[in-house]
């Protein structure tokens, strides 16, 4: 087995140029397009090409080959000979595959345009470059940078795009937040990206004077595992003495996640809100042919503390609330803790109590909304 301090860059970018796109990330995208009939034939090419995929290439081969046996088993049985719906065969086989495996990274995807054929390999310039268009207009997923009363930075952060394109935006996003007193990075609508990014705004979090092993990635295609670790240098200063708070929600996923379970392991940060999404398997998208694809789970994550990862369980939070009280539960705990430390100065004092004051009664009204909406739609 190869071990390889840091990972080919341009590994993670093609990783996040197939799995972030815009265009592919957007909610009910696949349900909009048109569907396409299936014969049997091609039913067939793609029931067996996902799972000849899966079992050259994902990380266990023991859960691929129980994979491929209970989809060769309802094969057998002609569960599938009334499929004629390919959105229909893709959800039915993703249901079916992620029930075995229970890694929700992996999935089946129909695409009605045909896939082009020069991404099925490393995205050439033209796929490069529109990428960077798309994600550019997004900001990176630098959603919001804002400064709360109380001195409280707040940072939304969508998603850790390459650190190649979103670095500079990065380090533009902490210059602003370098002086607050607290931070909140709401990771809400996270739904991951790069590990490379992962590292860069972990090393703004962590101290200068030695680089920090986050995170180890396996992947079997290449034997090979590649560490993560803190930068010995980040442009701007360090986010270093002062709390963090992390939000998460069901929806937090994949390198989001590693970010909170890096943190959260090395006492970092506080978590709040709701256990996250459970992805800690990397791999990529594998074509079948011109209008099917599989996403192959190639690695696993490996903490260096834990010695496990969040596949399957999520990151559980330290303060566990809904992700709509998320923001106000952690802003309300920051003004507590900032008020017990500026005790001794009268003025600001009197400034954290009307803070907090107020931050408790948006707190106590949103629960009481959430109650009211609660008892008028039961379930």
């Amino acid at each position: 087995m190869r071990l390889i301090r840091t990972a080919p860059a341009a590994l993670f970018s093609m990783l996040a140029l197939l799995t972030l796109s815009p265009a592919r990330a957007q909610p009910g995208g696949e349900a909009k397009q048109p569907d396409m009939s299936l014969t049997a034939d091609m039913r067939a090419e793609v029931i067996e090409g996902a799972l000849k995929k899966l079992e050259s290439a994902s990380v266990f081969p023991d859960v691929a080959k129980k994979m491929a046996e209970g989809i060769r088993s309802r094969l057998e049985k002609k569960e599938y000979d009334n499929i004629t719906s390919a959105k229909q065969l893709a959800t039915t086989l993703t249901d079916q595959l992620q029930a075995i495996s229970h890694d929700k990274h992996l999935r089946v995807r129909y695409s009605h345009e045909p896939i082009p054929k020069r991404l099925r390999g490393e995205p050439g310039p033209e796929e490069k470059a529109r990428f960077r268009r798309d994600v550019a207009a997004n900001n990176f997923g630098f959603e919001k940078v804002e400064r709360l009363e109380g001195n409280v930075g707040y940072l939304e952060l969508r998603g850790f795009l390459p650190a190649d394109m979103a670095g500079e935006t990065a380090a533009s996003a902490m210059a602003f937040l370098a002086h607050t007193d607290t931070l909140i990075i709401d990771l809400r609508k996270n739904g991951g990206g790069s590990p490379g990014m992962v590292a860069l705004m972990c090393s703004y979090l962590l101290p200068a004077e030695e680089v920090v092993h986050l995170n180890d990635l396996y992947f079997r295609p290449e034997n090979s595992t590649h560490q993560w670790w803190t930068l010995p240098y980040v442009p701007g200063k360090r986010y270093e003495g002062k709390k963090v708070y992390l939000l998460t929600s069901k929806r937090t996923f994949s390198a989001a996640e590693e970010f909170t379970y890096n943190l959260k392991n090395l006492h970092r940060a506080t978590i709040v809100g709701e256990t996250t999404g459970g992805g800690a398997h990397p791999g990529g998208p594998r074509p079948i042919n011109d209008h099917f694809s599989v996403w192959v789970p190639t690695g696993r994550a490996i903490n260096p503390v834990s010695k496990t990862n969040w596949e399957g369980t999520g990151v559980k939070p330290d303060i566990e609330v809904s992700a709509d009280l998320a923001l106000q539960t952690a802003y309300l705990d920051a003004l507590k803790k900032l008020a017990e430390k500026k005790k001794d100065e009268p003025m600001a004092g009197k400034q954290f109590k009307e803070l907090i004051e107020r931050a408790q009664k948006e707190l106590d009204e949103r629960k009481a909304g959430n109650k009211q909406t609660a008892l008028a739609n039961p379930r």
